[in-house]
């Protein structure tokens, strides 16, 4: 489910980034009336700005939910909360019987003369 999510999330992400590109600025209009082409496009003058502007406020929802959906699905999920959880559970080792008993110091050799 996470997965799906996800992908979802992703790809609406990227269309946001890609609309926003593609969309003109305010001041762009100007530019148009003095020949660029934009009145003969395939929506009109405004209508390709209303098409982009609607298609991405729904994509930008779509995002903004899927983000809600994964937070979610994080907090409230039925798999372990920490990486510690997932650690398996391990008997400690028995101590050793010559290391406890007497610390044996290491001999230091002689320094020549």
């Amino acid at each position: 489910m996470q997965e799906l999510i996800l992908v979802i999330d992703i790809l609406a992400g990227v269309g946001v980034i890609g609309l926003v590109l593609l969309q003109q600025g305010k001041g762009a209009d100007m530019g148009a009336a003095f020949g660029s082409g934009a009145s003969a496009s395939l929506f009109g003058s405004r209508g390709a700005a209303n098409f982009l502007t609607r298609t991405t406020a729904v994509l930008a929802t779509i995002f903004f939910l899927c983000n809600l959906a994964l937070a979610y699905l994080a907090t409230h999920g039925t798999g372990p909360k920490s990486v510690l959880d997932k650690a398996p559970i391990t008997q400690p080792a028995r101590p050793d019987e010559k290391a406890t008993d007497k610390a044996e110091k290491p001999k230091v050799p002689e320094v020549p003369k």
